[in-house]
C-alpha cells in the first residue's frame, strides 16, 4: 500500500495514523493500569491485545517498521497471556508501560525524518522475547496455525458474517490434527460461535476412540475475508465436507437480518419449504413443532437458534459502529467555524434590534425564525468543541502510579464524573494545573505506608479526582485522605516570608489562600518533586486566566480538598450588560450574586470608605467610573453589582443595569493583551463594542491602589 502513495499522500496518511495511534496508545495505557487493579483481568488483556494488534497492522501499512517490530513482540506475549501460557506479573506491566511512550516517540521521529534508535528498539524487543522464550507451545507443532510467524492478515475494510459447515473425515484425529486448534485459529479472525452436532456418535460399544464422529456449524463475523477462512482449513479441506456461505454483509440492507428459525433451516437445506408450511399454522414455537413432526432433530434447531442470535449481535454491533463513527477535523477549522457562528450571533442581534425599530410584522417573523436557527447553530457548534474530561483524567493514572513508586508510597487514583464535558481549550489548559495539584497531594498529603498504618489508616492512600456540572460551570475536585494541612506551619512560613505579621489574625480559609502566593512552600527539603515554592501560584494564575477560581479546604489528619470552579466554554458566556455614562460593560453572569441600589445616604454611612452594608455584611465596592476614567455626572441612584471573586465578595458601581446578554467573546489583540481588568470584548446588537470585565483582576487592582481592602477582618469592619 505504501508504494502506491506519493509523498504528499503518504504524509497525510501518516498524520492520520499518528492520531489513530494516539487513541490506541491511550487505550493501551489505560488497560495496562487496569491490569494491576481490576478483577476482570481477561477484559483488560483483550483490550491490550487489540490495541497492540491495531497499531501493528496500521504501522506496517505506512512504513513504521520499528513500531511494527515492537508491537509484534508485545502482541505475541499478550496473546500467550490470553491463552494462560504466561502469567500476569508486575514485571510484565513495568516492561510494557514504557513501550507506550516509545511508540509515540518513534512515530514522531519517523514523520519528522529523524533517525530511529535501533539499539533501543532491539532492547525493547529482547525484553519481550525473554517472556516468550520461557514458554514452549507443545501443541502447535502438529498443525499449521495463523499465530507465530504467519504473515499479517489484510482486512477487507468491512465485516462479513459467514456460516461454516464443517464435517471432517473420520480419520482426522489419526492424522494428528486437532479440530479444536482450527477453531482457535478462527477465533483470531473475529467473533464466532460454534455448535457441535453429536447425532452421528454411535453407541458406546461401537465407538472407535481414534475416529471423529462430530461435525460442526460455525458462525463467524470477520473483516478478513473468505481467503483467511480457507487458509485455516487448507490442510483438511480435501478430505472433509466444508461449506462456507455469506449470510450477512455489513454493506447489505438490514431488512431480513432477523431471520426466523424456519427460514434458516430451509436456507441450510435441513428441511424442505413444504414441510415448513405444514406446521406454520400451529401455535407452538416453530422449532418445537418441527421436532415434534420428526422433520428435523433438536441439535439442528439449536444450531439454527445460535445462528439467529449471532446475526442479531452482528447487526447491533454494526449499528453501534455507525453511531460511534466520527470525522477528524483540524482544530483550526473548528475554531474558524466557531468564530463565524459568533459573527452570526452578533449579526442576528443587530438584525433583531433593527427589526424591532421598524415595527414590521413580516420582518419580525423572519427575524425570529433567523434567531431560532442561529441559536440552534450556535448550540450545536459549541457542542462540537465539548469533550468529556476523562480525556485528561485517564492520563493521571499512569502519573500517580509512577510518582508513588518514586516516593515509596502506595497511592491509588479514583476518578468520578469523567463524562462531564468541557470546552476543548479549557481541557487542554487544565492539564498542567492538575499535574501540580496531584503531585502536591502525593508528596505533601499522602503519608508513607508505615506512618498511615500507625495512624490507624489503610496503607494505601486514596486521591479522588472528580468533576460535575453546576449550572454554567464545572466543579473539579482533587481530594486526598492524607495528613491534611498544618495551619501552624503555614502561619510560621507566612510570617517568615513577610506575607503577614506575627500579630495578624487570619481564619483557616485566609491562611489556606497564602499557599497560592509566589514562593510559598512548607516543604522542609527541596526534592525532585517539590519544595522550591514553584507551582501553586502558577496554578492559580492559569485557573484565573480561564475565568475560574480555586479554593482549598483541609482537616488535620483527615486530608485536603481542592476545588476548581471553571466555565464550560471560553468562547461564549452569559453576561450582565451594564452602563457607565455612555460606555457599555459586560460582567460574567456566573460571577454575579445580586444587584442593589446605592444612594447618597449609603455613601455617607461609609465614612469615606468604599463599603456598603448588605444585610449586616460590609462589602467593599469599586467605582467603574473612576477605574476607567469616564467623565459625566453621577446619577442620583447608582447600581452596585455584587460579585464573588477569589478573595471574597466585591461590588462594582455602575450607572445602570441593562440586563442579561449572551456574549460572544472577542480578543482585544496583541496590542491590548496586557490591559488589566479586561478579559475581552463583544459587539452589541447596536454595533457598539462592550468591554468584558475580569472580576478578579479589577479587585486586585483596586486593592493594590488601596481603594478597598478585601481582606478586612471582622474586628476592623466593626470599627467602620
Amino acid at each position: 500500500m505504501i508504494e502506491d502513495l506519493n509523498m504528499e499522500e503518504l504524509n497525510i496518511a501518516r498524520e492520520a495514523f499518528k492520531e489513530e495511534a494516539r487513541e490506541r496508545v491511550a487505550e493501551l495505557e489505560s488497560a495496562l493500569l487496569e491490569l494491576e487493579t481490576s478483577k476482570d483481568k481477561k477484559d483488560a488483556v483483550e483490550r491490550i491485545f487489540r490495541a497492540l494488534h491495531t497499531i501493528k497492522g496500521s504501522g506496517a501499512m505506512f512504513g513504521f517498521d520499528a513500531v511494527t517490530k515492537i508491537t509484534h513482540e508485545a502482541e505475541t506475549v499478550y496473546d500467550m497471556v490470553r491463552k494462560n501460557k504466561i502469567e500476569i506479573t508486575k514485571e510484565l506491566v513495568d516492561i510494557t508501560l514504557p513501550v507506550v511512550d516509545q511508540i509515540m516517540a518513534i512515530i514522531e521521529e519517523t514523520i519528522a525524518g529523524s533517525p530511529i534508535d535501533n539499539v533501543l528498539v532491539d532492547k525493547i524487543v529482547s525484553s519481550f522475547k525473554r517472556f516468550t522464550s520461557k514458554t514452549v507451545d507443545t501443541t502447535s507443532s502438529t498443525v499449521s496455525s495463523t499465530e507465530g510467524n504467519a504473515p499479517a492478515l489484510e482486512t477487507q475494510g468491512k465485516e462479513v458474517t459467514y456460516r461454516i459447515r464443517f464435517r471432517p473425515s473420520h480419520d482426522i484425529l489419526i492424522k494428528d490434527i486437532d479440530p479444536k486448534l482450527l477453531f482457535e485459529d478462527l477465533s483470531h479472525l473475529g467473533r464466532f460461535k460454534v455448535f457441535a452436532h453429536t447425532d452421528c456418535i454411535p453407541e458406546i460399544d461401537n465407538i472407535e476412540p481414534e475416529k471423529c464422529y462430530t461435525h460442526w456449524d460455525i458462525i463467524l463475523t470477520t473483516p478478513y475475508g473468505m481467503n483467511a477462512i480457507n487458509d485455516v482449513f487448507i490442510f483438511v479441506e480435501d478430505k472433509s465436507e466444508l461449506k462456507i456461505d455469506v449470510i450477512f454483509d455489513s454493506d447489505s440492507i438490514n431488512e431480513g437480518i432477523y431471520k426466523k428459525v424456519g427460514e434458516i433451516l430451509v436456507e441450510r437445506g435441513d428441511i424442505k419449504e413444504e414441510d415448513l408450511q405444514k406446521v406454520l399454522s400451529k401455535k407452538k414455537l416453530i422449532g418445537e413443532m418441527l421436532i415434534e413432526n420428526g422433520l428435523v432433530d433438536s441439535s439442528r434447531v439449536e444450531s439454527a437458534l445460535i445462528e439467529q442470535e449471532h446475526l442479531k449481535d452482528a447487526l447491533i454491533s454494526r449499528q453501534k459502529m455507525e453511531i460511534a463513527a466520527s470525522v477528524r477535523v483540524p482544530l483550526e477549522k473548528l475554531d474558524r467555524l466557531v468564530n463565524l457562528v459568533g459573527e452570526m450571533v452578533t449579526l442576528q442581534a443587530r438584525l433583531s434590534q433593527t427589526v424591532s425599530l421598524r415595527n414590521d410584522p413580516e420582518l419580525m417573523l423572519i427575524s425570529e425564525e433567523g434567531g431560532r436557527l442561529t441559536e440552534e447553530l450556535r448550540e450545536n457548534t459549541m457542542n462540537i468543541r465539548m469533550l468529556p474530561i476523562r480525556t485528561i483524567f485517564s492520563k493521571f493514572r499512569r502519573f500517580v502510579r509512577d510518582l508513588s513508586v518514586e516516593l515509596g508510597k502506595d497511592v491509588s487514583l479514583v476518578t468520578e464524573g469523567g463524562e462531564t464535558e468541557l470546552d476543548k481549550t479549557v481541557i487542554e489548559k487544565l492539564n498542567d494545573p492538575l499535574v501540580h495539584l496531584i503531585r502536591n497531594s502525593i508528596d505533601h498529603g499522602i503519608e508513607l505506608p508505615d506512618i498511615r498504618e500507625a495512624a490507624g489508616k489503610s496503607r494505601q492512600g486514596i486521591i479522588r479526582l472528580s468533576a460535575m456540572h453546576t449550572g454554567p460551570e464545572v466543579l473539579i475536585k482533587i481530594e486526598d485522605d492524607g495528613a491534611g494541612l498544618d495551619i501552624d506551619a503555614i502561619h510560621s512560613k507566612a510570617v517568615k516570608n513577610g506575607l503577614i505579621s506575627e500579630n495578624d489574625t487570619l481564619n483557616e480559609k485566609e491562611l489556606y489562600s497564602l499557599i497560592f502566593m509566589s514562593g510559598f512552600s512548607t516543604a522542609m527539603n527541596v526534592t525532585n518533586v517539590s519544595g522550591r515554592g514553584v507551582g501553586l501560584d502558577v496554578v492559580k494564575k492559569v485557573i484565573e486566566s480561564l475565568r475560574g477560581s480555586i479554593e482549598m479546604d483541609s482537616k488535620r489528619g483527615a486530608g485536603t480538598v481542592i476545588t476548581l470552579k471553571l466555565p464550560l466554554t471560553l468562547m461564549i458566556i452569559d453576561g450582565l450588560l451594564v452602563k457607565v455614562g455612555e460606555e457599555d460593560f459586560v460582567i460574567p453572569l456566573s460571577a454575579v450574586e445580586e444587584c442593589i441600589e446605592l444612594t447618597k445616604k449609603d455613601i455617607e454611612k461609609g465614612h469615606g470608605k468604599h463599603l456598603v452594608n448588605i444585610r449586616g455584611e460590609l462589602v467593599p465596592y469599586i467605582r467603574l467610573r473612576n477605574e476607567f476614567r469616564i467623565s459625566g455626572d453621577f446619577p442620583e441612584i447608582e447600581q452596585v453589582v455584587i460579585s464573588r471573586g477569589n478573595n471574597g465578595r466585591v461590588g462594582f458601581v455602575v450607572d445602570n443595569v441593562v440586563g442579561e446578554q449572551q456574549t460572544v467573546i472577542k480578543s482585544l489583540g496583541d496590542f491590548y493583551k496586557d490591559i488589566k481588568g479586561i478579559s475581552g470584548a463583544t459587539i452589541l446588537g447596536n454595533g457598539k463594542v462592550a468591554l468584558i470585565m475580569d472580576v478578579n483582576d479589577l479587585a486586585k487592582i483596586a486593592e493594590e491602589d488601596k481603594m478597598i481592602n478585601l481582606n478586612l477582618n471582622p474586628l476592623e469592619r466593626n470599627k467602620l
